[in-house]
């Protein structure tokens, strides 16, 4: 059985700032241009028996720039909608609520089309994603790249591990990297995290 590989886009102004970035589509910066190029390596060689990545232009920029062919754009791959919190960062919403923590305690709505989601929403997208995975890996002529976004991305991986979504939490993901989740007597593990050339 192949692995999962989790590639998340490079670095754009707003991830670079720490601004909660989900529908505003950013263009990667050239640092996050060169961190796309330069996963390349740790594709190249791969067979691939399935690439999807987000809709928004930073992780199909990435996928491109990283020599990932053929994904195709999927729509549970988009960010976290972080609703009245995008663009946002985390320590001006602590100005107003100290104790907030987008694991535990959400976001409130934004504009029109964008009313924030939880994680357990967020964990709903994962699980169909990773029902796709799963069914591309039994076939098991490759691996599954995913090019994504942090959180989302976060969240897939506490699913994939067993986890409540919430538990994202646990794994920080920095810009332009690679993951690997594979498998250890049968369970699905983290063989590899935050993966630079």
């Amino acid at each position: 059985m192949g692995d999962l590989l989790l590639v998340r886009h490079g670095e754009t102004e707003w991830s670079r700032s720490g601004q909660h970035t989900s529908f505003t589509d950013l263009p990667l910066t050239e640092h996050g241009e060169e961190q796309a190029k330069s996963l390349a390596p740790l594709l190249f060689g791969r067979t691939l028996s399935l690439a999807l990545t987000s809709p928004l232009h930073r992780a199909i920029r990435t996928a491109g720039l990283a020599g990932v062919t053929g994904a195709l754009p999927e729509p549970d791959l988009h960010e976290w909608d972080y609703g009245g919190y995008e663009g946002v960062t985390t320590d001006e919403i602590h100005r107003t609520r100290p104790a907030w923590d987008l694991w535990t305690d959400g976001v409130p709505p934004g504009p029109a089309g964008h009313p924030g989601e939880s994680p357990e929403e967020i964990g709903r997208r994962a699980d169909r994603v990773l029902a796709r995975v799963d069914t591309a890996l039994a076939r098991d002529d490759g691996d599954v790249v995913l090019v994504a976004h942090a959180h989302v991305l976060r969240v897939l991986t506490a699913r994939r591990l067993g986890l409540p979504p919430a538990e994202g939490r646990l794994f920080q993901l920095a810009t332009g990297t690679m993951s690997r989740l594979s498998t250890e007597h049968g369970r699905p593990v983290i063989a590899e995290w935050n993966v630079r050339a």
